[in-house]
C-alpha cells in the first residue's frame, strides 16, 4: 500500500520544544503517512516565520503541526501549499468567526489582528516538493499576550466564550483533508483563485514600508509564485517577495 493512502497518525505530546521539529524526526524514523499531525499542548520553543517565536499559553491553544505528502507538486511552485494550508485555517476558523482572512504570505487575521501563524518547511527531491512540515499555532482560549508580538488576538478575546480545543482540531483535519485533495489533483489555479478572495486588504488603499520608507498602496496581484504586487497612488507597481514588505496598521 501506498504511504499517502495509510491511516494518518494523530501523536498528542503533553510539552515538545517544537512540534514540528518533533514531526520531521518522527517521520523520517518512522515514515509517517500524509497528514499525519504531532499537537503539543505546550511547545518550549515554538517558532514562527525567519526565526521568530511563538507565544503560546499552556493548554489555552492549538499548536500542532501536520505532514504533508504531497503527489505532484513541482520545487518551484511551493506557494500553492502555503495556499492551500492558509484556507485550510481560514475555513476553520470561518465555522466559528467572521471576518477572517489571509494576509500575505499565510498569516491568518481576525479584522486587523494576528489570529494564527503558519510556518511551512519543505523538502525537495527529484525536482518536486516530497514532503511538508507545516507548523500552525491557532490562538483560541489565550486572553493574555505578554510577548511583543504587536497585534495578537484570540478567539476567545473576540467572542468572549471558552472553546473545545479538540472540536476545532477535529474540524481543521476535515477542511485540511478537503483542500489537501484539491493539491494532490493538481487544482492549483483555482486554489490561487480561493486563496486571493480570502486575502487580506483586497480592496482600496492601506500604508506599507518597504526599504525605501511608508507609502499608501493597494493589492494588484499576488503571484502563483508568491510575489506580492502593490500599485501606488501615482500608479507606480513595485513587486516583492516575503519580508520585502511590511503591513502599516494602526
Amino acid at each position: 500500500m501506498d504511504n499517502n493512502e495509510k491511516e494518518p497518525r494523530f501523536i498528542h505530546l503533553p510539552e515538545t520544544k517544537s512540534t514540528n521539529e518533533f514531526l520531521q524526526a518522527v517521520s523520517e524514523a518512522e515514515k509517517l503517512p500524509s497528514e499525519s499531525i504531532a499537537l503539543a499542548d505546550f511547545q518550549t520553543a515554538g517558532r514562527g516565520q525567519t526565526g521568530n517565536s511563538w507565544e503560546s499559553e499552556a493548554g489555552k491553544n492549538l499548536t500542532f503541526s501536520i505532514l504533508f505528502r504531497p503527489v505532484e507538486v513541482p520545487a518551484n511552485m511551493p506557494f500553492v501549499i502555503s495556499e492551500m494550508v492558509s484556507l485550510s485555517v481560514k475555513y476553520t476558523l470561518d465555522k466559528y468567526l467572521s471576518d477572517i482572512t489571509v494576509k500575505w504570505p499565510n498569516d491568518i487575521y481576525y479584522k486587523d489582528l494576528k489570529i494564527t501563524g503558519i510556518l511551512i518547511e519543505n523538502t525537495i527531491m527529484q525536482s518536486k516538493i516530497s514532503r511538508s512540515v507545516i507548523g500552525i499555532g491557532i490562538n483560541v482560549n489565550q486572553t493574555v499576550f505578554s510577548s511583543n508580538i504587536p497585534n495578537p488576538v484570540s478567539m476567545a478575546q473576540v467572542t468572549g466564550e471558552s472553546y473545545d480545543l479538540m472540536r476545532i482540531m477535529d474540524d481543521f483535519r476535515q477542511v485540511f483533508a478537503a483542500q489537501s485533495a484539491r493539491v494532490n489533483h493538481s487544482c492549483f489555479d483555482s486554489i490561487h483563485r480561493d486563496y486571493l478572495r480570502a486575502v487580506y486588504r483586497k480592496e482600496g488603499y492601506h500604508t506599507y514600508a518597504d526599504k525605501n520608507g511608508i507609502f499608501e498602496a493597494k493589492i494588484e496581484d499576488i503571484e502563483p509564485t508568491g510575489h506580492l504586487t502593490l500599485e501606488r497612488t501615482d500608479g507606480s507597481r513595485s513587486r516583492y517577495a516575503f519580508k520585502e514588505i511590511t503591513y502599516i496598521t494602526r
